[in-house]
């Protein structure tokens, strides 16, 4: 994915406007490692963007551990993680993230109303007996919890986060990252409507990347309506109706095989040129509107 992600999204130049998307976790619902998931990757979600001097992370997945091995190589960073929601899937990487341990680093952890707990309350109960061996407490120098209102945009450094409530059966946020011309979309653990969700739409309206929850095939859905998750071929619909430039097609069933997500690509590549399913280790560089323009 790497090869084809880098020329469909196109290069991009080092510098304040350099945006470019790591995926550290692809998998939804639970790890799957394996040799049938080896190769398209099992951990669960977690995908780094750098924009500019920002390392912001949407969610905290098992992928999160091997980006936190990487991170505390290179001494002390500020790390902002954007969770979508409260799921194990997408906050079990978060007591394994070495930084979170060492003085001198800075994560802050944002997410919206989970509408049972504070987010801060949320975190400290994962990282407490019976759970986890190691207390919130003994960490808290370096982790805080931030809730911000939903529909009121906030800054992260110089990207501007936009936050959007989706449908699932716990509350889950989608965001919009925009940075110097150039807007990604994360969506995940969101189940489509019989109509395009107007919410979600206006969301990734013309972003250059929309990453996207595509968890069963539209034959499987029927079976799993109500659970909270999409399809490629909704992910296709939404992608059309909002000008999206890249589909990136994510959150793979734990019991969906690497060549079974090949499969799943070639078809929505079909009806949306250019897709892509997310396979971890792979990068998507996104250069600035302006400098497509003149190329």
């Amino acid at each position: 994915m790497r090869a084809r992600a880098r020329g469909i999204a196109g290069a991009v130049r080092h510098g304040m406007d350099q945006l470019s998307i790591h995926f550290h976790g692809v998998r939804g619902s639970i790890a799957a490692p394996g040799v049938a998931t080896a190769r398209v990757g099992g951990n669960t979600s977690c995908v780094e963007v750098r924009a500019g001097d920002n390392r912001i992370v949407l969610d905290a997945g098992t992928g999160l551990r091997a980006l936190g091995e990487r991170l505390i190589a290179t001494g002390p960073t500020a790390t902002t993680i954007l969770l979508s929601h409260l799921h194990w899937d997408h906050i079990q990487g978060l007591p394994f993230f070495t930084p979170i341990y060492v003085s001198g680093n800075w994560i802050e952890v944002v997410s919206g109303p989970n509408g049972t707990m504070p987010l801060e309350a949320a975190l400290r109960r994962q990282m407490s007996a019976p759970f986890f061996p190691v207390d919130f407490e003994d960490v808290s120098r370096q982790v805080r919890a931030r809730e911000p209102r939903v529909g009121e945009p906030f800054a992260i450094g110089d990207v501007r986060v936009t936050m959007a409530k989706l449908n699932h059966p716990d509350p889950v946020y989608g965001y919009r990252l925009e940075h110097r011309g150039v807007s990604i979309v994360y969506a995940t653990d969101t189940e489509h409507f019989a109509c395009v969700d107007p919410a979600l739409a206006r969301l990734a309206s013309g972003a250059d990347v929309l990453i996207y929850d595509a968890q069963y095939t539209p034959e499987e859905y029927p079976g799993k309506v109500g659970w909270g998750h999409s399809t490629w071929e909704a992910a296709v619909t939404l992608a059309r109706t909002a000008g999206v430039r890249q589909l990136v097609l994510y959150h793979h069933d734990p019991r969906r095989s690497d060549d079974a997500v090949d499969v799943l690509e070639a078809r929505a590549q079909a009806a949306f040129p250019g897709t892509v399913a997310a396979r971890e280790g792979a990068i998507l560089q996104v250069e600035p509107r302006s400098t497509r323009k003149a190329a």
